[in-house]
């Protein structure tokens, strides 16, 4: 049962701009419901990616496409998606820059307390662009809006700052479209959570503690979480109704300061 809730609380958490992270130290905090070693984390990981990968494969068949395309013929109309690899590729670079620098120093902020105090942030950040509606479009971006929504997405690493939170405020204060904003932000989650879960793999191996039936479960639970999780965030993000999110950060944030 253990396994089962943690495993929906961080799949359904993960796609929207609550803090999946930050969630997981509430609740272990407040309930003591936590899971020895990082087995249990790079699994649950997986089952987000798995989801991910599901809902955007035709966008990502069509960028492969396009982008080997690209380089072999240099057809015009293979440029864009070409390019759109390139920046997801540049954004990429900053969470992993800054997360091997910094493994260290962020775990030692993992705290309910500065949960709270980031959540209110990440409240802050989504009421700003609630009512924004931008221009850009995939083939309108450019490598400095990559380099951004990367910084967004290596500021993510602290507990508390969602980063699909932190990636589509960035991307769209940059001007970007919301479906371009969704796009970008979930498919530059690949990419990292890809390498965590590859570099993962000695770890699981290694637990001599490692126990397969709970943690299946827990895959399990988080894919099929983020799988509704995210198909119900893009439709939200659809209707413009990101302040519910920015509403549910304060009041979270406020509480875990008080009483945490």
């Amino acid at each position: 049962m253990k396994y089962l809730f943690l495993g929906l609380l961080q799949g359904f958490t993960e796609p929207i701009p609550i803090s999946s992270s930050g969630h997981l130290i509430i609740f272990r905090d407040l309930f003591g419901v936590v899971v020895e070693g990082l087995s249990f984390e790079i699994l649950v990981n997986f089952g987000s990616l798995i989801a991910v990968l599901i809902i955007y494969r035709n966008d990502i068949i069509r960028l492969i496409q396009n982008g080997l395309r690209y380089i072999t013929t240099r057809e015009a109309d293979a440029k864009d998606d070409f390019r759109f690899i390139i920046y997801l590729v540049i954004a990429t670079i900053p969470a992993g820059v800054i997360g091997v620098l910094f493994e260290d120093k962020i775990g030692d902020i993992s705290k309910a307390s500065t949960v709270g105090f980031t959540l209110i942030i990440t409240g802050i950040a989504l009421w700003i662009i609630r009512n924004l509606r931008g221009r850009k479009s995939d083939g309108d971006l450019t490598w400095k809006d990559a380099l951004i929504v990367g910084l967004a997405q290596a500021a993510a690493l602290i507990p508390g700052i969602s980063r699909s939170g932190a990636t589509i405020v960035a991307a769209m204060l940059l001007g970007m479209k919301q479906e371009t904003a969704l796009r970008f932000s979930f498919l530059l989650y690949i990419p990292v959570s890809l390498g965590v879960t590859i570099l993962g793999i000695p770890d699981i191996i290694g637990d001599a503690n490692f126990e397969w039936v709970p943690n299946t479960i827990a895959l399990i639970a988080s894919l099929v979480a983020t799988f509704f999780a995210l198909k119900w965030f893009m439709n939200i993000m659809a209707k413009g109704n990101l302040k519910y999110f920015a509403y549910y950060c304060f009041i979270v944030g406020a509480l875990a300061i008080l009483f945490m």
